[in-house]
């Protein structure tokens, strides 16, 4: 997705809502600091939203989420999401970041900063999520070492903890020195 995109889906979402804030979780809250960036590392046709300021409007999300009219229309919707939905670092809420102006009718958006986003991605695993955060280290938006302090303020089982470091240590064994 293109950052327009992201735009008009918060555009829409406070139209439906009446929410002028949306926490945004997924994959598309790199565009809170990499606005210009829409290639392969963010092909999700979704923007997972929460209504902070009024947690059960986010539900109302879903009249622009998955097989809505508006995601007919555009290929592109909300997906209305809560806190329990990624597993995220202790004090996430502090270093979210505010989505770069657009046109958005004054809907604020705040995504999760690349690192929390990335500790997300490798708590769920999923396939997709390595390529992602692969992509993350091999482009320099992550540190490794600033995901290994998350990851050690993030409630896990040890042995999932372990398995999260061997990964975000490969992650970075791949990246080109130059």
């Amino acid at each position: 997705m293109k950052k327009r995109q992201v735009d008009h889906v918060l555009r829409a979402a406070g139209r439906f809502t009446g929410e002028k804030r949306f926490i945004v979780i997924g994959s598309q809250a790199l565009h809170g600091t990499h606005p210009d960036l829409a290639d392969r590392i963010l092909t999700s046709f979704e923007v997972d939203l929460i209504a902070p300021a009024n947690v059960s409007r986010t539900e109302w999300l879903n009249v622009i989420g998955v097989d809505s009219p508006f995601h007919e229309t555009y290929g592109y919707y909300a997906d209305p999401v809560d806190t329990r939905t990624a597993i995220l670092p202790e004090g996430w809420m502090g270093r979210l970041v505010p989505l770069a102006p657009g046109d958005t009718d004054g809907v604020q958006g705040l995504c999760l900063d690349p690192h929390d986003l990335a500790i997300a991605k490798y708590a769920a695993g999923r396939n997709t999520d390595g390529v992602f955060t692969r992509e993350l280290a091999l482009r320099g938006i992550t540190s490794q070492q600033r995901l290994l302090g998350l990851l050690e303020r993030t409630e896990l089982p040890a042995d999932r903890r372990a398995e999260i470091r061997a990964r975000i240590v490969a992650d970075f064994a791949d990246r080109d020195p130059r």
